[in-house]
């Protein structure tokens, strides 16, 4: 497994684009510094250019580069559920690229409990892009044999494994007061 995990940080780290398992589905995704792996992850999915995508991180002092200071009431959100199924959406700054949010001004980010991604993540030491590895609007992939072919084949490096949770991760908007739960998931949460 560690190979595979060296292999996947390599072709990260060269801009390539990776399918992997999550605590909650299968991702397709590449670093978020990487202007051309960006564009590349958005036409190889058919995702409109104005649909934001979620990012994993492996700390919240990594949410932190991309949102600046974290509201006491989101820090406890983050605390309590994450690593896990639960995507906060933050407002976010500059260093968040244009295309990642899609021309917003907001990103949803989340700390996975998936052991291999998250070694990827911490060994990479950036986000790394983590929309589910279908074609836009397409059925998400929640085990192995769920992945599409031709998906699969336009990647460069396509992680075996399990998702724990097999359910889409709950999103909830933490932007402004009251929060707002935008997709029930894998997470019960009460707000």
């Amino acid at each position: 497994m560690n190979t595979n995990i060296n292999q996947a940080v390599e072709t990260l780290k060269h801009g390539g684009i990776v399918i992997f398992p999550t605590d909650t589905a299968f991702g397709i995704g590449c670093k978020i510094d990487n202007e051309k792996a960006v564009l590349k992850l958005f036409e190889i999915r058919k995702r409109p250019k104005d649909k934001a995508v979620p990012i994993l991180v492996s700390s919240i002092r990594m949410v932190e580069r991309y949102v600046g200071k974290i509201n006491p009431d989101v820090l406890k959100l983050m605390k309590k559920y994450w690593p896990g199924g639960l995507t906060i959406i933050l407002p976010c700054n500059d260093n968040v690229p244009f295309l990642v949010r899609g021309g917003g001004k907001t990103i949803g980010i989340r700390i996975p409990k998936h052991k291999t991604i998250y070694a990827i993540i911490k060994k990479l030491g950036v986000p790394i892009l983590a929309p589910s590895a279908n074609f836009s609007g397409n059925k998400t992939a929640f085990v192995f044999s769920d992945l599409d072919k031709r998906l699969v084949g336009l990647v460069d490096f396509v992680m075996a494994g399990r998702c724990t949770i097999k359910k889409t991760s709950t999103v909830i908007d933490c932007t402004k007061k009251p929060f707002k739960i935008l997709r029930k998931g894998a997470v019960e949460i009460s707000i």
